[in-house]
């Protein structure tokens, strides 16, 4: 009978049999991975290839176009005529009148206000019509006129025109005689004349002119502190004793609907 009993060697045969299948499985499985070769396409195949299989592809999408920063073309040849447009104009306005001119020499409220209007209106009226373009403009003097109405001296302060200027120093030169000042004293005052096609200067108001001259701006909520505070009261300016000349307040609804529609003018109010 043999040296090992038969159990022990069946016990020993299946072990055996056990290690070498497992041994032989490790093998398959790992040494294949080990000794592959790693391979990667860079072209990847058609989505029609890989869906269908049919081998049919279809035609790539043109890239965008790329943007450039070069200017557009110019047009070629003279550019297109523009309509013929007439330039705007404005005549002169009339001359003050006899009757004017009697008013404006008595009126003596704020340094001769009718008179001043007046004499820039007459220089006005011997300037012509105002053209749309370069010859338009504006020119302002210093003027002094002597008692008897005269024209005394005369300084050009500023121009934004050259023939406006020029009609009005002609103007100037070639006055009529003027009636005397309103208080017989030389009259020393500064006036704009507009040589423009839209407006030839608005006249003035006369309503408040009776009206004492406001007194000098003072702040009424200033306080030093030692002296008691002043409460702010409206300022009150009553007519003269004497009462106003009958031209000068004459608030009539013609005058108030010509002060108004150059407001309007101006501010361009309900437009």
């Amino acid at each position: 009978m043999s040296r090992y009993p038969l159990a022990f060697l069946v016990a020993l045969a299946l072990s055996l049999a056990l290690h070498a299948g497992v041994l032989a499985r490790w093998m398959v499985e790992v040494a294949p991975i080990a000794e592959q070769e790693l391979r990667v396409s860079l072209v990847p195949a058609p989505e029609d290839d890989r869906a269908t299989g049919t081998g049919r592809t279809e035609p790539a999408p043109a890239p965008p176009p790329k943007k450039t920063n070069k200017p557009a073309p110019l047009l070629s040849g003279p550019p297109p005529a523009m309509p013929d447009r007439k330039p705007a104009s404005l005549t002169a306005p009339p001359a003050p009148t006899a009757e004017e001119w009697q008013r404006a020499s008595t009126y003596k409220l704020k340094n001769g206000k009718r008179y001043r209007n007046a004499w820039g209106q007459q220089v006005r009226s011997m300037m012509g019509t105002a053209v749309e373009g370069p010859d338009q403009g504006m020119v302002r003097f210093r003027i002094e006129i002597a008692p008897d109405g005269k024209v005394a001296q005369v300084e050009e302060l500023w121009s934004t025109s050259e023939v406006a200027s020029k009609l009005a120093w002609q103007a100037i030169r070639s006055l009529p005689p003027l009636p005397p000042t309103p208080t017989g004293k030389p009259l020393v005052f500064e006036q704009t004349i507009s040589f423009l096609p839209y407006e030839t200067g608005w006249p003035p108001s006369y309503v408040l002119d009776c009206l004492p001259e406001p007194e000098p701006f003072q702040n009424p909520f200033a306080w030093n502190g030692p002296s008691p505070p002043k409460a702010a009261t409206p300022e009150h300016r009553p007519p003269p004793p004497e009462g106003c000349p009958p031209d000068s307040t004459a608030d009539t609804i013609e005058e108030e609907e010509r002060s108004m529609k150059r407001q309007m003018d101006q501010w361009r109010w309900g437009r």
